[in-house]
Formats: C-alpha cells, structure tokens, sequence
C-alpha cells in the first residue's frame, strides 16, 4: 500500500526573504528583491539587474565552522545548506552528532552548475601554473552534487543521496523524486529541494541569448513583469528552497507540524517534438503533464483553487497560460487564481522550483494568495483566455484546500506537482 506523504519543514533563501518567516512577509507584502548590480553594468550586460539574497557574515558563521568557510566560494552550496539546516530544523529535528546517521533519512538536493565562481579562480589558478595552490575543496565546491554532499554530512543522512539536474525543472522534480522515494516504503523523511549560485559567469549565457530584460536597469524593482504587457525578458535570481518530506505514519508518530499533504504530480518531456525545442516547451506535453499530476493525485481539475506557475515574464507566458486552460479544461472566470513568485524575486533558475514549491505551500498554510506585482497591465493575449480577476495584483486571503505548482524547463522538460491541505 502506497504511503502518504507530507511536508512537515521548510527552508528558504530568496532574494526578497532569508528564511521562511521573512520570505513569507515578503509575499503578503509583495515585496521585490530585485536590485541593480554595478559589476553587470561595468561587465556591459545588456541587464544590469537581479535577484541575490542578503546573507551577512554573521548568518553565514551560524551554519558553517571557520574552517569550512575558509576558502569558500560557491554561493549556490552557500544557499542550499542554509535552506536545507533551516527545513530540517522546522521540522523539529537536531543537528546529528557526528556518531549518528540516519539511515530513514536521505537528501534529494538539485542545482544547474555549481561553484561558477570557485571554478573560475579554480581555472586561473592552473593557467598559472599553481594548481598546489588551489585548495583542497575545489572539488567539493565545484561538482554538481557539492551541496547535497555538505547538507548530508553536516545532517548525518543515511539514505538516498544524490543531485538531480534538469534546469529550471530542477527544485520540483526533485521533490517528485523525494515523494516517490517515501511513497515506496524506501525511506521515511526526504529532504528535497534545489540551488543556484548568483553572478556574471552564471547569467551571462542568458544575457548572449537576449532573454534577459533591458528595459528596467534604472527602475530594478519593477524589471520582473511576468504576464504583463510590457514584460521584456526575464530578470535573473539565485538562491535555494528546502522541504522535509515524510511519511504521514513517521509525522503523526512523532507529533510533527504538517504544512501540507502531497496528493502527487508527473514529470515528463516534450522530447523537443511538436514545436518544442531546447528552449521552448511542447505544448502537448506541458498539458499532458498538468493532466496526469491530476489524475495521479486523485482529484478533479475543478478542485484546484489556486496555481502557482512558471511564468517567466517572456514571449512564452501566454502560452503557459493557454496550456493550463486546456489542461484543466478551465478558462475565463472559472479559471483559478494564478501567480508568479518571479515578479518578486527574479527567475533564479535551477532554484526556482524549489523556492516556489516552498511559496506554494506558505500560500496554502497561511490561506493568502500572492500578488503578481508590476501586472497591472495585463498582456491582451492573457486577458482573451482568462478573466483579469484570476491574476490578482494584491494580496487576497482566501480559504482554500488545493494549490498546484508547475516548472517547465530548457531541454523541454517538465514537472507538475498538487499540494492540499492536509486532513486525517
């Protein structure tokens, strides 16, 4: 019998909002963390504004020893271990001394590139013929799996774990992967979520490709236009999002705080057929996905109150809109509402699914949704398929059981995911 899965903590570092408390201040308020960056302007992008969280040397010193920080370099790992020790203990669980491991516990932790910044020093350090000077965590701080690595040893984890990758897919798949993992009966607790390093050598692919905006390097807060008419390409972000995932026969045990059930959801392709490319989704199957994550989670379309969505803020949100009318067989005023948590802080990437999904669920846990700020003009091809009043501009409190999230990356890959609130 398949088991029931549960978020019982959660961790976040976004650019408007170090932890959960003041991210979730941030997203009543509609707060932006966006910012303009000198080091972009004088590196001649073409935008010179983005989304980085503000961690002091005093936060940093509250997770990691001198010693680990010693040569460190790797903002990406950086955000992934503090939201990751801050998830675990909201779920009400101690560091392990070193003499424990927990073998009921594993880690699901994804990133796009880790460690640009220490890979760069890294490389100038071997043109010069001084590769005994590199250190000797470069390696850590420069591999994909360097931030579950640092969580599982600083967390003593014992089960599964490993890095998943699948760009800006990345923070829900592997929160799917954790929930399978717990659904199997293979672990009791995964902690799940996913990171990106911030700065130039991160964004500057993007900056190449023109999918970046250029039009608010003077006006930073309101660059992130997701749905919007005026929208101009996305603004770049960074940072890290982490949920405890458990079985509900391990959280009852134990008393634990339940923010949420995980009814289920789908991961899928477009396989870069039927007009999806690299860098543009498949329309079918982008539908296909939402419509499984529905049937495999149990419920009708009707159910769902409340989606948290991709929306990026580029040519391609109104086509994410019109595969969700489809996909649910919903449009106009029966649509639900719909926000964007990138109009706050940015599309940061390999992150973003994780930091989202944790959005989602302090949507659903504290009954509010989010406002799309900077949509105030609403982009006419949206406005054809669905009804303005779905796409709130403020606040609304709002009493509501189910809210679905939705991340749809480059290579066409996709992940949906149903959250509800829980009951016996």
């Amino acid at each position: 019998m398949k088991k029931r899965v549960v978020i019982t903590g959660l961790g976040v570092v976004a650019p408007n909002g170090v932890g959960v408390s003041d991210f979730t201040k941030a997203l009543k308020e509609g707060t932006s963390g966006i910012t303009f960056h000198q080091e972009l302007k004088d590196l001649k992008f073409s935008c010179q504004i983005g989304g980085v969280p503000n961690i002091s040397d005093e936060k940093k010193s509250e997770y990691f020893t001198d010693l680990q920080l010693r040569g460190f370099n790797s903002s990406g790992i950086l955000y992934g271990c503090i939201a990751g020790i801050d998830a675990w203990k909201d779920a009400g669980f101690d560091m392990n001394p070193e003499t424990q491991l927990d073998y009921n516990t594993g880690l699901i932790f994804g990133t796009g590139t880790s460690g640009v910044d220490k890979f760069r020093e890294a490389i100038y350090k071997v043109d010069e013929g001084n590769v005994r000077r590199m250190g000797s965590t470069v390696v850590l701080q420069t591999m994909a799996s360097g931030v579950s690595a640092y969580l599982s040893g600083m967390l003593g984890l014992g089960n599964q774990v490993t890095t998943n990758s699948s760009a800006c897919t990345t923070g829900t798949e592997a929160l799917l992967m954790g929930y399978d993992r717990i659904q199997a009966g293979k672990a009791k607790r995964m902690l799940v979520g996913s990171c990106s390093d911030h700065g130039p050598y991160l964004w500057a692919g993007f900056d190449a490709m023109r999918v970046m905006t250029y039009k608010y390097n003077e006006d930073p807060e309101n660059g992130c236009r997701p749905m919007s008419a005026t929208a101009s390409g996305f603004v770049p972000g960074s940072g890290a999002g982490a949920l405890v995932l458990e079985s509900l026969e391990s959280a009852l045990e134990r008393g634990a705080t339940i923010y949420a059930e995980v009814l289920g959801g789908e991961v899928n392709s477009g396989g870069q057929r039927q007009g999806g490319t690299l860098t543009a989704p498949n329309s079918q199957a982008v539908q296909r996905c939402i419509a499984k994550a529905i049937e495999n989670s149990g419920i009708d379309s009707n159910t769902i109150q409340v989606i948290n969505g991709h929306l990026t803020a580029t040519s391609k949100d109104g086509l994410e809109i019109e595969n969700w009318t489809k996909a649910l067989g919903r449009e106009k005023h029966n649509f639900p509402f719909i926000n964007s948590t990138k109009s706050m802080i940015g599309h940061c990437l390999a992150a973003a699914g994780a930091i989202e999904c944790v959005a989602s669920i302090i949507q659903l846990k504290e009954q509010f949704v989010a406002p799309n700020i900077n949509c105030d003009d609403l982009h006419p091809d949206i406005e054809s398929l669905i009804d303005s009043k779905c796409i709130p501009t403020e606040k609304i409190d709002l009493n509501f059981d189910v809210i679905a999230k939705a991340s749809f990356g480059f290579g066409d890959v996709n992940a949906c995911v149903i959250f509800k609130t829980y009951k016996y």
